[in-house]
């Protein structure tokens, strides 16, 4: 994953609000808003997950459960025929990615 753009921990509106990274985390690497937010359980991964995707309308894939054996993708009541195709798409990236770590020396 050299490609990734990494920062530890902050407040999700720093997170997500270019100007508030650039004025409270002068220091980091970080170009922009992330595009990924790691939350510390499910309750606010859920609470954050349902926030953005309503007020910024923005296409939202997951939840993803991650941290046990391997990943566990959610598919919640109601989801539209665009959230189980990217959730299949999400999976089949997942085990093309353990298929290819297993032939791994």
């Amino acid at each position: 994953w050299p490609n990734l753009e990494i920062d530890g921990e902050m407040q999700a509106d720093t997170a997500v609000m270019a100007s508030i990274l650039e004025q409270s985390y002068s220091w980091s690497d970080l170009k922009g808003p992330a595009n990924v937010l790691i939350c510390p359980e499910l309750q606010s991964a859920n609470i954050a997950y349902k926030l953005i995707w309503r007020l910024a309308e923005a296409e939202a894939v997951g939840p993803v459960l991650l941290g046990m054996d391997k990943p566990v993708h959610v598919l919640q009541r109601g989801v539209e025929v665009t959230d189980i195709v990217n959730m299949a798409a999400l999976c089949v990236v997942d085990a093309q990615e353990e298929e290819h770590a297993a032939r791994q020396p």
